[in-house]
């Protein structure tokens, strides 16, 4: 019996080291690869800090854009508000040249007409040679000061027209 008992425990320990030998080849495999995967895992780790410097830098770039951009941007405004205050003084100026011109026009429209003065009796007789006269309209100043007066409402309306057109 001790024959037995000594050869079934040589088979017992044979198996359980084959079973440990084979289980420890498994192991060895399987710590093969997660040597291979951390080396892939350390590569991914180093793009991803690279990955995140770039983005980083690209971020205060952005920032410094945004930055410029918005005082461009208030400084733009602040011309734009300077020409709008300027636009709306012009605007008022040339309303108040149109009112004036309007006056005047209104002023040369309620003037009458000059009357023609009456020819004169000659008192004494004319001379044999007679002198030459000017012909002058019935009333120069009048009609010229009228004409004038249209033409600078007429012209005053146009551009107080213009003005208002690209105000709005």
């Amino acid at each position: 019996m001790s024959l037995f008992v000594t050869l079934a425990t040589d088979i017992l320990v044979a198996v359980l080291l084959a079973a440990t030998i084979v289980t420890s080849l498994r192991l060895s495999r399987r710590i093969g690869q997660l040597k291979g995967d951390e080396g892939a895992l350390r590569q991914t780790i180093g793009d991803l800090m690279v990955a995140t410097g770039t983005a980083e830098r690209a971020i205060a770039g952005l920032r410094a854009a945004i930055d410029e951009a918005d005082r461009t941007l208030n400084a733009r405004l602040e011309a734009a508000a300077a020409r709008t205050v300027e636009l709306s003084q012009q605007v008022e100026a040339g309303e108040a040249v149109v009112a004036r011109i309007g006056a005047i026009v209104a002023q040369m429209r309620a003037v009458p007409a000059r009357p023609e003065p009456a020819p004169a009796a000659p008192a004494a007789p004319e001379p044999a040679m007679p002198t030459p006269r000017r012909a002058e309209p019935a009333s120069p100043n009048g009609e010229r000061l009228g004409a004038a007066a249209a033409a600078a409402l007429a012209m005053s309306e146009r551009a107080l027209a213009r003005v208002r057109a690209r105000a709005a």
